[in-house]
Parts: C-alpha cells; sequence; structure tokens
C-alpha cells in the first residue's frame, strides 16, 4: 500500500516540479529536489538509503516521501518474488521464459534483442519491478564457466552490442535495466573470494568493453559489482573499476548494487563508488558501520551525499511510468519467445541437405530423447523462471505435422541416470523402422548452474551412445542439441545434420519443429568457439584456477582470438552457422585505402542469396593488423549486421569504423591507442569463412611523449631514428668503439647482448663514459619529445 500511495506521491511531486510522466525527466528539476530532500535527510537515513531494506527493495523513507524500488532477477524472462522480502524460489509470479543469453546471442540480431528487453519491460511493469536484473554481459572465457548460458559471447564487440540493445528495449517501457555481473566474473569455483588475475591490456580490451558499449550506448539504470576480486581488489571495493572507469571515463549515470550477498566492506564500498548493498542486513548491522564512519572521519559525509543523490534519481525514474500492474501480454509473449528461439538455432551440418524435413517424402519419423517430453529450456540458479506454459517437442511435431507423418517416439536415455543405456535398444529400434530418426540429446539441468562450474564439456554417456548407436542404425539421422554452452561432439561425423538450439526457453520446442520443418530457415551463428576437445580451449591450464587466484594466461586470446593464433582447428568456429540456401558476397569497397587516426572508414559490400529460398545471413567484419609493435590477435570482430534477402535478392551492406576499432590497449599510457601501419578489413560469413578482404594504411597524427625509464633496454634508442643520434651524443666514445674501421659511428655494431641490457647497467659498459645522475637526465631529455604512434 506505502508503495502505491507514494507513486501517486512521486508523480505529483514530478509534474509538479516540471517532470512529464511517462516521458524523460527534467535533469535540472530533479536534481534540484534530490538536493533539498538530501539537505533534510538524517545522517542515519543516507546510511539506510545505501543498503536493502530486504530481499528484493530499496529502503524506502516515509518521512520524506521517498518510495522504494522493486528489483527482479531473471536476464531471460522474471523471477519476481511474491513479495520482497521472500526469494521467490519457485514460487514466484509466473512470466514467460525467453530463450537464455546464450540463444539470443547465437541470433547476432540487436533489433531482436531490443524486442526482447521490451517484452522483458512490459511484464516488470505488470507484475511492479521497477529494476531488471539483466542482462549478463561478462564474457565466456571458458566453455566450462557455470553460467555460460546466461553470458552472451567470448567477443567483447558482440557480447557489448547485444547487451545495449536489450537495456535499451528493457528501459524503453521506464523500467531499468542491470548490467552484470562486472566484472571479469568468470568462474563459479570460490566465486565469494577468487581473484582474476588478469592484466591491465586485457581487462580493458576483452573484459571491460561489453561494459563500456552498454553503458555508452544505453545507460543502464544500475551496473552489478562482482563477487570477485579483480587485480587482487573486491569488484566492490575498486575505486578504479566503479569510480575511475565507470563513472568519470564512460559517463555512467545511474547506480551500482552489489551481486548479493557479495559486500566485505561496506565503507570501502561506498568510497570506491559503490551505491547500494544488497539484500539488506538484518540488525542493519553494516549502516551503523557506514554511521560510525562518516562520524569517526573515515568517511567523507560528501561521498555518502554523492552516492544517495545517485541513487534517489534512480529511485524517482522507478515511478515515472502510468501503466504499472498492466497487461503482461502472456499470449503475445509466448508467440515472441517462439519467434525469438527460431532466430537464434544455429545449423551446425547438414550434409546432403537432411534438413528441412521434406514431408513428401519422409512419412515415417523416430523422435527420440526424453528432452521432447521433458524439455530443458533454460539454465539452473537464480535466473530460473517460471514459466507462463511450457511447449513440448512432441506434442508440437504431432499437433501440426502429424496429419501426414507417422511420429513414434522412443525415449532412449533417462534424465534421471546419465549411465542408463537400457532405453538405448529400443529406441534404434525405432530409428531403425522410420525414414528419418530426430534425435534429441543434450545437457541437463544439472550439467549447467550458477554456482557449479563444469568440469568437462561431454554429454552424459547415455546421450552419446544414444546418437552414436542411432546413426548406425539410420543413415538419415539430425541430432537436436539443447544446451547453454559449448559440447564435444564425438559422434559429429556419423550424424548427417545437427541443429544447435540452445536453451530456447518456454517456446522452444515450436521453434525447433519450425526449423525442422523449414517454416523458419536457420539464421543462427555461434556467439562461442565449440572445441573438438577441451583441452583446446584457451583457458584450460588456468581454469577455475588454484588457492583463490584465477591466471588469465591467455591474455587477450580469448575465443576464436586463441584459436585463430595457434591454428587449431575447432570443432565449429565463432561465427558459423548454416542456412537451407547460400548467399555470396561481392563488391568490397573501402572509403579510402589511407586513413589518419581523424578520418572514419566507409566499408561496403554486396550480399547475394544465390540458393531458391528465403534465409537470412549475418555479416562479419574483422579487422587485422598487419604489423604492430606488440601481440595483437589475427584478426578481430569490428562490426556485424544481420540482413533478410529473398532467394535471387542482393543487399548492400554498410559499416563505418573508426580509430578505436584499429586500436589496442596501451598499459603504457593507460588508453586505447591506434598505431600507424597496414591493416586488412576481412568480410565473411564466420571468422574461418572470410569471403573478402580489403586492405588500408592507417597514418596517426597524435603526438605523445616517450614514456623511457632507465630500464628500458638499449635497442629501444638504438632502433628508433629520432632517438638514435641523441643515443649516440649521449656515450660517443663507447659507441664509437663499436665502429668498424671506416664506418660512419651511426653503423656501429652493437652485440644483441648489449642492445637487449638495460640502460641503468651502462655506466659498468661504458666504463664510466655514463653514470646514473647522467642516465636519469638523459631520460628525461628523451621524455619530452613526441612522437606519431
Amino acid at each position: 500500500m506505502l508503495k502505491n500511495n507514494v507513486r501517486l506521491l512521486i508523480i505529483s511531486i514530478l509534474m509538479t516540479i516540471g517532470v512529464p510522466v511517462s516521458a524523460e525527466l527534467d535533469e535540472k528539476n530533479l536534481s534540484s529536489k534530490i538536493e533539498q530532500l538530501v539537505s533534510q535527510m538524517t545522517l542515519k537515513e543516507k546510511a539506510l538509503l545505501t543498503s536493502g531494506r530486504d530481499a528484493w527493495s530499496t529502503q524506502p523513507i516515509e518521512r520524506l516521501d521517498i518510495p522504494y524500488i522493486w528489483m527482479a532477477d531473471g536476464p531471460h524472462g522474471l523471477r519476481r518474488a511474491p513479495t520482497t522480502d521472500t526469494w521467490g524460489y519457485g514460487n514466484q509470479a509466473p512470466a514467460t521464459c525467453f530463450p537464455t543469453a546464450s540463444a539470443l546471442s547465437a541470433s547476432w540480431d540487436m533489433e531482436l534483442l531490443q524486442e526482447v528487453g521490451a517484452a522483458l519491460g512490459v511484464e516488470s511493469n505488470a507484475l511492479g519491478v521497477d529494476l531488471l536484473l539483466g542482462p549478463g554481459i561478462n564474457i565466456k572465457r571458458s566453455p566450462l564457466a557455470g553460467r555460460n548460458f546466461e553470458y552472451f559471447s567470448e567477443d567483447p564487440i558482440l557480447s557489448g552490442k547485444l547487451g545495449a540493445a536489450y537495456i535499451n528495449g528493457v528501459q524503453s517501457q521506464g523500467v531499468g535495466a542491470t548490467a552484470k555481473h562486472y566484472v571479469a566474473n568468470n568462474v563459479e569455483t570460490k566465486r565469494m573470494w577468487a581473484n582474476s588475475n588478469v592484466d591491465e591490456r586485457t581487462l580493458n580490451e576483452i573484459y571491460m568493453t561489453p561494459f563500456e558499449i552498454a553503458v555508452k550506448e544505453a545507460q543502464p539504470w544500475s551496473v552489478m559489482a562482482c563477487y570477485n576480486r579483480v587485480q587482487g581488489t573486491y569488484g566492490t571495493e575498486s575505486l578504479r573499476l566503479l569510480t575511475d572507469k565507470l563513472k568519470n571515463e564512460w559517463g555512467f549515470k545511474g547506480f551500482v548494487v552489489s551481486d548479493w550477498d557479495a559486500v566485505v566492506d561496506r565503507v570501502q564500498g561506498i568510497r570506491a563508488g559503490m551505491h547500494l548493498e544488497m539484500p539488506g542486513k538484518s540488525a542493519r548491522i553494516t549502516n551503523k558501520m557506514v554511521v560510525d564512519a562518516v562520524k569517526n572521519n573515515e568517511l567523507d559525509e560528501q561521498q555518502l551525499d554523492s552516492i544517495v543523490k545517485d541513487l534517489l534519481r534512480i529511485v524517482f525514474m522507478g515511478q515515472n511510468v502510468n501503466d504499472k500492474h498492466g497487461d503482461q501480454k502472456i499470449d503475445q509473449h509466448h508467440q515472441l519467445a517462439r519467434k525469438v528461439a527460431a532466430e537464434a538455432i544455429t545449423l551446425l551440418k547438414n550434409t546432403e541437405k537432411l534438413l528441412p524435413v521434406d514431408a513428401s517424402k519422409y512419412k515415417k519419423i523416430a523422435v527420440l530423447g526424453e528432452f521432447a517430453v521433458n524439455p530443458r529450456y533454460q539454465g539452473n540458479g537464480s535466473s530460473q523462471v517460471k514459466p507462463t506454459k511450457l511447449d513440448k517437442f512432441i506434442d508440437i511435431i504431432r499437433q501440426e505435422y502429424g496429419q501426414d507423418i507417422e511420429i513414434e517416439y522412443s525415449a532412449g536415455y533417462s534424465l534421471a541416470n546419465d549411465d542408463d543405456l537400457s532405453l538405448v535398444d529400443e529406441a534404434v529400434a525405432v530409428a531403425a523402422n522410420a525414414d528419418l530418426a530426430l534425435v534429441m540429446a543434450g545437457l541437463p539441468l544439472s550439467y549447467e548452474s550458477e554456482g557449479i562450474d563444469r568440469t568437462h564439456i561431454d554429454l552424459p554417456p547415455s546421450h552419446n551412445k544414444l546418437i552414436s548407436a542411432v546413426a548406425k542404425a539410420q543413415p538419415n539421422t539430425a541430432v537436436i542439441l539443447t544446451n547453454g554452452s559449448a559440447i564435444a561432439m564425438p559422434w559429429v561425423d556419423q550424424v548427417s545434420a545437427i541443429l544447435e538450439t540452445w536453451l530456447g526457453g518456454q517456446a522452444g520446442a515450436g521453434a525447433i519443429v519450425d526449423a525442422v520443418f523449414g517454416k523458419v530457415n536457420p539464421s543462427g551463428k555461434l556467439a562461442e568457439t565449440f572445441p573438438v576437445r577441451l583441452e583446446d580451449s584457451p583457458a584450460y591450464l588456468n581454469f577455475p584456477g588454484e588457492d583463490g587466484q584465477v591466471i588469465y594466461g591467455e591474455r587477450m586470446f580469448v575465443g576464436y582470438r586463441y584459436y585463430d593464433k595457434l591454428n587449431i582447428e575447432p570443432l565449429f568456429p565463432f561465427g558459423h552457422g548454416l542456412s537451407y540456401t547460400e548467399f555470396g558476397y561481392s563488391d568490397l569497397k573501402l572509403s579510402d585505402t589511407e586513413l589518419t587516426d581523424k578520418d572514419k572508414l566507409e566499408v561496403s559490400l554486396t550480399v547475394t542469396n544465390t540458393g531458391k529460398v528465403k534465409g537470412k545471413e549475418v555479416i562479419q567484419l574483422y579487422v587485422a593488423d598487419k604489423e604492430s609493435t606488440v601481440q595483437r590477435p589475427v584478426k578481430e570482430l569490428k562490426a556485424f549486421d544481420k540482413i533478410e534477402l529473398e532467394a535471387g535478392e542482393s543487399k548492400s551492406v554498410n559499416f563505418t569504423l573508426n580509430k578505436r576499432d584499429f586500436s589496442y590497449y596501451s598499459k603504457v599510457y593507460d588508453r586505447w591507442l591506434a598505431e600507424s601501419g597496414e591493416f586488412q578489413i576481412l568480410v565473411g560469413s564466420s571468422s574461418r569463412d572470410i569471403r573478402l578482404k580489403g586492405n588500408l594504411n592507417l597514418n596517426n597524427t597524435e603526438k605523445l611523449n616517450y614514456t623511457m625509464t632507465m630500464f628500458s633496454f638499449f635497442s629501444e634508442f638504438w632502433s628508433n631514428p629520432q632517438l638514435k643520434p641523441l643515443l649516440i651524443e649521449f656515450m660517443p666514445n663507447w659507441i664509437k668503439a663499436m665502429t668498424p674501421a671506416g664506418k660512419p659511428i651511426e653503423e656501429a655494431k652493437i652485440e644483441d647482448f648489449l642492445q637487449q641490457q638495460p640502460l641503468i647497467k651502462f655506466p659498468y659498459f661504458t666504463g664510466g663514459e655514463v653514470d646514473e645522475q647522467k642516465i636519469k637526465a638523459f631520460v628525461e631529455q628523451i621524455n619530452q619529445l613526441t612522437f606519431n604512434p
């Protein structure tokens, strides 16, 4: 009752101060109102606001008519508890269960992600939720990570772009979204203590980029700080992450909420820029810590005020909607969920064009596998949604095609016992007596879960046995996979077709039927690499870590970057996905082949549907740095687009690239840096199916100061045309002694052993010609100079 009354009061306040309801907030007037409120608050009330009231809501302050906001889990659907002070596991309100993030990302469709987000926003409003705790945009570092089904991709650009689209969709309905889990939250094992030991360059290039894109392109109402430590500091306590990067560098305007029970030191969290501890703690013990810290001059009250103001801004934004508790649009969203699941389905293999099933040719179909009657449609853990309804494959295929085709089902395995092979023989007999077999296999619910990492990438033994046995008895065998992350496929060469259907949500079964019979032409592409074996994966030697330390030894070579660099052939590469039609690529054009860092590059090409049916294609643009002074991936995804083409139709596809797309993150300069030199534009249908290439030269006109030290190597000066004359001038006698007779001093022969010595050692090598003070002065002189990178 309080919340409804307060909502009316807030709407009245907003209208009084000139803020239109269900419209953009008047930031100036709202800021003035918040200033007034904070000036009236007691220290205890300020502390109270920065910790939750209970499991799912912020703390209201009735004295000042400050309401609470209701939060709910569910990146792919709402898990809204009956009340804010109950957890809602099992008794949550029914909501549409959309496909999980691993499926959404396979669509590579930003418009679709925005549509899903908008639907989630509608359901949030209908169920009285102000802030949705999603999307998850962490990078898929290892296929073993337990929450991979909740995350989009191994690639930062794809993750960030899809996350931004999702957030924009949710927030278009006046509901907030939460980008999580910031940052480098890539293991479940000891997640409350694990330290992500990742170097600065890798952290910025791979793990922070999705959050940067989400903030800059969508401004989520909140960002969730992670459980783990990052470079030794808890994500909830890192000034570098929460203030320097998130707020100051990227311009984040929302609030930072802790993951549930992630807070270790609440006072340090506030100092670092964490706004809200969740859930609220019994006896308000951490509130007292905040009050005492201010009174003891251990926490600046102005910092606390700043945190409270940021938080109040979002609290008021949560009241800026007219249609709370409106229509949840359950039927409409179920149909949308089927459409979305179909867009995500990825055709991995289709030998002899077995799919789509020709109903006039195959009159008897064997449907094998318990997933046909007991579907796996989402992951395990806090994201579990209670679906409004749940489709089953066996029901849908019989309803929609049973009149013309005989459908015979056999379980083939038991989801209750992975090692039970007793049902295989019966399934093989059914398959042998059919014209075609559809084997539904994958990972049971217990295999993929929050809080638990996998130890292997294998299917249950009973699933693998069923597939191999059926393939021997029935040459027309298609495997339909249900899983949230990469798996091994020892039977890949034995079957005719493989459909990866991911965790397709409550309407996923219907989407599978649509793809199998060609009502929908599969257009999904892998957002993560499928390795042949676990040992091939980038983080194999460093996952999940030991003694609380997770060493990111593969550095920026995550996913396809690693397979490319080591020339390892994956089972199925990043970006792979077949279609029932074919596409041709032609006419690649670059707006210029000589660029500066100030220019934008326009890239265009033509894509043609050369097949006989309508289809969708994902065009992927990669950039390769051909001559870098630092180690870089062979190529990196920088842009993508998904288009639909009728048979025979052609369309022009256009991309715009800027300096950032050619840059790496320099730890030396603590910034993104594009080096001058040759680059290549690669456009293709997957990371291993490049169709078009174009070359260009980049000339960076920026001026950077040198950053030499006394420990910089001699070779760094000697090999630099700008610095070599100064080095000769600095130690002329020693260098002259190294010069062959009759040759100029510039052609001195300095042994590699000496070139690979730091300058600080040259007092010994030169016999005292230079000393430490002279070297220090020389380095300072050099660092006054500038160069073009």
